[in-house]
C-alpha cells in the first residue's frame, strides 16, 4: 500500500504539470481536420511484423489521446489495415481533459493501454511512477531505422527507452503571401540578415513587415517562447539551447538575454509590428489564431507561426507555393548551413505488455503506418518518420515539413518550453513574456525573473 501511495504522490505532482500544459498542447498538436481522399479499407499492409505477437484474434487495445472529433477520424480510418492483419480491434477513446483524466486513470487503476502523450515532461512523469512500461524490441528497432536519434531521445527516460514518436509539427516557418510578394518584387530570404533586409525594406515604404499575436486565453504568451526558442537555437546554437532547457545553465545567460534582444529587434520595433492590428503592445492582446490574417489584406508581409497555422486561414484561402500564402523556413541566424528545426509531437507509451499492445505500438512506429495515415488525412498531419512518402500528404505546407524533419543536416529540438518544468514553461515563462511586451518590461528583468522562479532541483 505504501508503494501505491508514493505512485500517487509521484502522479499528482505530474497532474500539476500536465494541467498547465494543455493550454497550449490542445492547439500545438492538433492532428488536422477531416479525413484524405484514401479510403482507409482500400489500404494494404504487411502483415508479417505482427506475427511475431502470436494469435491476437478477438483481443481489444485501447488508444486514449487528445485527438478529438475531427481530428480523431483519420487516425481511426489508419487502424483499419492493422486490425484487419491482426484481427485486433482497437478501441479509440478522444478527450479534451486528456493530461488530466490519464493522470486519474493510471492513479486509479484504468489506465489505458496505450496513450499518445504530447509532453515530453508528462511521459516522464508517468514512468517515474512505474506506470509505463518499456517500448519492446521491435519498436525501438523501428525508431532506430525511421526516426532522427533526437525524437528518439524524448522518448527515453533515464537511458530506458519507452514511447515512440507519433504525429509531429514543425513550428520554424514564416508565412506570406507568394503572390503579394511576387507583385512587389520581393524574394523570399535565404538568411536572416536577407530577412532583416527585406523587413527594413518593407517599413521604408511605409508598410509594416510583420505581424504577430500571443493571445491565447489562459496560455497567452506562448506564441513567444517558440520565438525565444527558434532564436536560441540559432543565435547561441543546440547545446546552448540544451543546456538552457535543463537549467544547466542561468535562464538568464548572457547568450539567452541576446537571443530575447534579437526577438525584440522584431516584436518590439514599432516599424515593423503590428502590421494591420496596432501597436507593439497590441501583439498581447491579438488572438494567435488572427494574428497571420492580415497578410491576406497587405496590411502585414510575414507572420512567424508553426505548420499547424494553416488551419487558421479562412476557407477558400490557396495555400501553395504560388497561392495566397505559404511559409518559407525561418532562417539560420550566421551560418550558412540548414536552419533548425523546432517543433512538438507526440508519443506512444503502453501501460501494459500485452502481446496485442505491443503489436500495435510496432504498427505505430512503422513507415507502413506513417503513410497509411497520411493517404487518410487531410491537410495538418505530419510525421517525422523517414519511411513516409511525402508525396502522399495532401497539404504543401505538410510536405515542407516532412522535408525537413528528413533532412539529415537540419538539426531538431523539441519545443523547449514543453520540456522545462510546468510552473516555467507553461507558467512563468508565458506572463513573463507577455509583460515584456504588453509593458515593455526589460529582456533582462524578465529572464532574470524567470531564473528566479525556476524550481529547486
Amino acid at each position: 500500500m505504501r508503494a501505491r501511495g508514493r505512485r500517487s504522490t509521484a502522479l499528482a505532482g505530474g497532474l500539476g504539470v500536465a494541467l498547465v500544459l494543455a493550454g497550449c498542447g490542445a492547439s500545438e498538436t492538433s492532428s488536422g481536420g477531416g479525413g484524405g481522399t484514401a479510403e482507409a479499407s482500400d489500404q494494404t499492409i504487411d502483415c508479417a511484423p505482427y506475427e511475431a505477437f502470436g494469435d491476437l484474434e478477438g483481443e481489444t487495445v485501447s488508444v486514449y489521446t487528445s485527438i478529438v472529433d475531427p481530428e480523431d477520424q483519420p487516425h481511426i480510418d489508419s487502424y483499419v489495415p492493422f486490425e484487419e492483419c491482426t484481427g485486433i480491434d482497437v478501441q479509440y477513446e478522444g478527450s479534451r481533459e486528456f493530461e488530466a483524466q490519464l493522470v486519474v486513470r493510471v492513479q486509479s487503476g484504468n489506465a489505458p493501454d496505450i496513450a499518445f502523450i504530447p509532453q515530453p515532461g508528462l511521459l516522464a512523469t508517468l514512468v517515474g511512477a512505474g506506470a509505463v512500461v518499456p517500448a519492446p524490441q521491435q519498436v525501438e528497432a523501428n525508431v532506430d531505422e525511421f526516426f532522427d536519434e533526437t525524437w528518439k531521445a524524448y522518448g527515453t527516460v533515464d537511458g530506458e527507452f519507452y514511447a515512440a514518436p507519433l504525429g509531429a509539427n514543425a513550428k520554424s516557418f514564416v508565412w506570406y503571401s507568394p503572390s503579394a510578394f511576387e507583385e512587389a518584387g520581393y524574394e523570399v530570404p535565404q538568411t536572416w540578415d536577407e530577412m532583416i533586409a527585406l523587413s527594413d525594406q518593407i517599413a521604408a515604404s511605409g508598410a509594416k513587415p510583420w505581424c504577430a499575436g500571443i493571445n491565447s486565453g489562459d496560455a497567452t504568451g506562448w506564441p513567444a517562447t517558440d520565438w525565444l526558442e527558434d532564436v536560441v537555437l540559432r543565435s547561441a546554437g543546440p547545446e546552448v539551447y540544451d543546456q538552457w532547457v535543463n537549467h544547466e545553465i542561468p535562464f538568464d545567460d548572457p547568450r539567452i538575454v541576446e537571443a530575447l534582444d534579437t526577438v525584440g529587434g522584431i516584436l518590439k520595433n514599432p516599424d515593423y509590428v503590428n502590421g494591420g492590428l496596432g501597436e507593439v503592445q497590441s501583439i498581447a492582446s491579438t488572438e494567435f489564431g488572427d494574428a497571420g490574417l492580415p497578410i491576406l489584406d497587405g496590411s502585414c508581409w510575414m507572420h512567424r507561426q508553426a505548420s499547424f497555422y494553416q488551419a487558421n486561414w479562412p476557407e477558400g484561402t490557396e495555400v501553395a507555393e504560388d497561392g495566397d500564402v505559404f511559409a518559407f523556413p525561418l532562417p539560420a541566424i550566421g551560418s550558412d548551413g540548414a536552419a533548425p528545426v523546432l517543433g512538438g509531437g507526440e508519443f506512444t507509451a503502453a501501460f501494459n505488455d500485452r502481446p496485442a499492445t505491443q503489436a500495435l505500438q510496432t504498427y505505430l512506429s512503422s513507415a507502413d503506418w506513417a503513410n497509411v495515415k497520411a493517404k487518410v488525412s487531410g491537410p495538418g498531419w505530419v510525421s517525422a518518420n523517414t519511411g513516409l512518402d511525402v508525396e502522399n500528404l495532401t497539404s504543401p505546407v505538410d510536405r515542407l515539413s516532412a522535408e525537413l524533419f528528413q533532412d539529415p543536416e537540419a538539426v531538431f529540438r523539441f519545443d523547449g518550453s514543453d520540456l522545462m518544468p510546468g510552473e516555467i514553461g507553461a507558467g512563468t515563462l508565458w506572463t513573463e513574456l507577455t509583460n515584456w511586451i504588453a509593458n515593455d518590461k526589460p529582456t533582462q528583468q524578465v529572464l532574470t525573473d524567470v531564473e528566479n522562479a525556476w524550481p529547486a532541483s
